[in-house]
């Protein structure tokens, strides 16, 4: 088995896409959640003309990302365990574009410069280019503030990509955009009674280090539809046994991937 490096922006195209092949499906853009009641399968929303609209569903499937508006109402219920890490690194993405109209290095590979207490991996796109990303803690990007800052230190840890990124779009790219956080969610249980139930990141955004965020979220869709199947489309089965198979798995992989970020900065040679 191996990892696919995918763009999330052509992956997110090609769901709606398909999505919208089902006659049954109805796609709302520029609406979001302003209040949940799960227990009911209620929900009230507000699209662009400001107009709040109530509706009511047999099930929600709350897949609304690590700062899920539809699991913030399931905490508010008794015995929804719940705990959030904030890891102390950062990051931020660089670019190697191509050479030559090809790829500037081995496209199959995940390339990794380890450098103990950070990283920087790059991954291949289809346009020829690599997206480059430096992990690191958040106290060192704070200490680059200057082009001579970003120039000395990619001199000292990652001079061979200098030429490959380029010292222009480097010092660029750089001072784009601040390092980003990284969160880690955990929570149980992933419903409450019959109407409600969490996925992907709602349920357990993890760290990227494994690189098994996205097939984590797929793996919650392929389980659900197996019981669905199995239990004839009774919420009432299918969301408890949902969450006794998923969270044991969704919480290790969220463990391994903590781990991995150690291995993969100060392990790899």
């Amino acid at each position: 088995q191996y990892i696919l490096s995918v763009s999330r922006a052509d992956l997110n195209k090609e769901l709606l896409t398909a999505v919208e092949k089902y006659p049954n499906a109805k796609v709302h853009f520029g609406h979001r959640l302003l209040k949940c009641n799960p227990e009911e399968g209620a929900i009230t929303g507000l699209g662009s003309d400001e107009v709040p609209i109530d509706v009511t569903y047999d099930l929600i499937v709350g897949c609304d990302g690590a700062y899920s508006t539809v699991r913030s109402h399931l905490m508010k219920k008794p015995r929804f365990d719940y705990s959030q890490l904030y890891i102390p690194h950062g990051y931020m993405e660089l670019t190697i574009p191509p050479r030559n109209g090809d790829y500037a290095m081995e496209p199959n590979y995940l390339h990794i410069w380890p450098r103990n207490t950070f990283m920087m991996i790059a991954l291949p796109n289809m346009n020829k280019s690599f997206t480059c990303t430096l992990f690191m803690p958040f106290e060192e990007f704070e200490k680059l503030v200057t082009n001579s800052d970003v120039m000395d230190f990619f001199q000292k840890y990652f001079a061979d990509s200098i030429p490959l990124i380029g010292e222009q779009a480097l010092l660029r790219d750089f001072f784009l955009l601040p390092a980003q956080p990284m969160i880690s969610v955990k929570c149980s249980s992933f419903h409450l009674k019959s109407h409600c139930v969490l996925m992907g990141d709602a349920a357990h955004a993890i760290v990227p280090f494994f690189g098994q965020g996205m097939n984590a979220g797929f793996e919650d869709c392929l389980v659900f539809d197996e019981l669905m199947d199995k239990f004839n489309n009774d919420f009432s089965v299918c969301l408890p046994e949902y969450s006794r198979l998923r969270i044991p798995d969704d919480h290790a992989i969220s463990d391994l991937s903590m781990y991995n970020y150690i291995e993969m900065r100060a392990h790899v040679n």
